[in-house]
């Protein structure tokens, strides 16, 4: 494996999953599962270039030189053959169909994975053949489109680049979800968990791929907020709709987990994560300075304020997470949580109006978004959508609807703070849509 560990260390950070960029791979192989069948291998590859270091999945195949797509090449195995991604070869996708459709084990108990059938919560029909297709434009992962060859449902697999020990909380949350009836999460088909043995020696597992239903044909909530907010089309029973989605998302895995009390040290880890994003904001946008009194005011009072239990969220919730369905309505995606935060803060149990917030920040940029002259009118379109998400969220959820949530303030100010950084770093010219935002949440006296 060592003429291809250095084919990877050229190959990886090409790719749009590598996350170590402007770095030099530092590549071991912490696992070598050789797929018989598809006379591939599935690759655990540790990079020690990130810190903490990096485990990803690395599947390959080996083929006659010629026979493989351009994007899927590594790079030369030997005078006749070379190596390539196996994501995009069929006798692998063909495996991986069968590993999350019907099961299967590769390896054994020392080292290997498991494939495991999750459609009894799927009243559709699974196809036994399907033809796969990647993707494009995926960022930390690598997901496959399965259209059925006959009767049966198109399926996503969502192949984990970056694996984690542990069940990772897109799997974990959507598979419960979906167990339970809800009909706000696609139908969970099948998952892979693999068992290796980590750095230090200490065997270990962790989620390898998540496959669910597919809905052909829809757009996401982005879109669709984009395209009636431009058309100045009432949106009200749609976000009223989206907020009890959201809200039956929360109950729901309230009672799938373990909720508890917010503790002293759960408030200041909050509160604390809050002040450092804001000394960085501080820091690197001079238009923030005016306002910084008044926002460490705004994340006092929360803290002091009346927390809910704490439980399992989404963690990454915005109008993109969301697909409108004519079958299901609003359908929720993409459990993984936010994917810089490490795997272990990701489990735990947070506040729910996080969610909340970030979807308020979410329709927010509907109007920084849309190129047109009566901004008035947008702006009041957005309002009017948040309003109704949030009466439609507070119906569902069983909780008043009040206008002065003081925690709800500060998790919507905290992501505005953080969206100056990202626009001053990426988008300079959109930078007036979080301080406008900043502005109404803390506003000067």
């Amino acid at each position: 494996m060592g003429d291809l560990l250095d084919l990877l260390a050229v190959w990886m950070p090409r790719q749009r999953w590598y996350g170590t960029k402007g770095r030099d791979p530092r590549l071991r192989v912490v696992a070598d599962w050789a797929v018989d069948a598809a006379d591939a291998h599935v690759l655990l590859v540790h990079d020690d270039a990130a810190q903490p270091p990096v485990v990803y999945q690395v599947p390959v195949v080996r083929r006659p030189e010629g026979s493989v797509p351009p994007g899927s090449l590594i790079g030369a195995a030997d005078e006749n053959d070379v190596w390539a991604d196996a994501t995009t070869d069929p006798a692998f996708t063909d495996a991986l169909y069968g590993w999350v459709t019907v099961g299967g084990e590769v390896g054994g108990e020392e080292g290997g994975f498991l494939g495991t059938a999750l459609a009894a919560s799927s009243d559709r029909p699974i196809a036994s053949r399907a033809t796969a297709r990647v993707l494009s434009g995926e960022q930390s992962n690598t997901s496959l489109i399965f259209r059925p060859e006959g009767d049966g449902i198109p399926i996503i697999c969502k192949l984990f680049r970056q694996v984690n020990t542990g069940i990772n909380p897109d799997v974990e949350l959507q598979s419960a979800l979906a167990a339970g009836g809800a009909a706000f999460v696609p139908a969970a088909i099948g998952e892979i968990r693999g068992r290796w043995t980590a750095a230090d020696g200490e065997p270990v597992s962790g989620s390898l791929a998540f496959a669910q239903e597919f809905f052909e044909g829809v757009e996401d909530a982005w879109r669709v907020a984009l395209d009636a907010a431009a058309s100045g089309e009432d949106f009200a029973d749609k976000a009223r709709a989206l907020g009890a989605s959201v809200a039956g998302m929360h109950v729901a895995l309230a009672e799938a987990f373990d909720t508890a009390e917010a503790a002293t040290t759960d408030r200041s880890a909050v509160a604390g994560a809050w002040q450092r994003r804001l000394d960085i904001a501080l820091s690197e946008v001079p238009a923030l300075a005016p306002y910084a009194d008044r926002i460490r005011q705004v994340y006092a009072d929360a803290a002091d304020a009346a927390w809910p239990p704490l439980q399992r969220v989404h963690g990454d919730l915005h109008l993109g997470q969301v697909l409108y369905t004519p079958s299901n309505g609003w359908v929720l995606l993409d459990f993984e949580g936010e994917p810089l935060r490490p795997i272990t803060e990701r489990r735990q149990r947070d506040v729910a109006v996080r969610d909340v917030a970030g979807m308020l920040r979410s329709f927010d940029y509907v109007s920084g978004a849309i190129a047109n002259d009566d901004s008035d009118t947008v702006r009041r379109w957005v309002i009017a959508a948040q309003q109704a998400f949030l009466d439609g969220y507070a119906e569902t959820a069983g909780i008043p609807r009040t206008d002065d949530d003081l925690l709800l303030q500060a998790f919507e100010l905290d992501k505005a703070v953080y969206e100056t950084i990202y626009e001053t770093r990426n988008r300079p010219d959109w930078i007036g849509i979080p301080l406008a935002a900043i502005g109404r949440l803390a506003p000067l006296s």
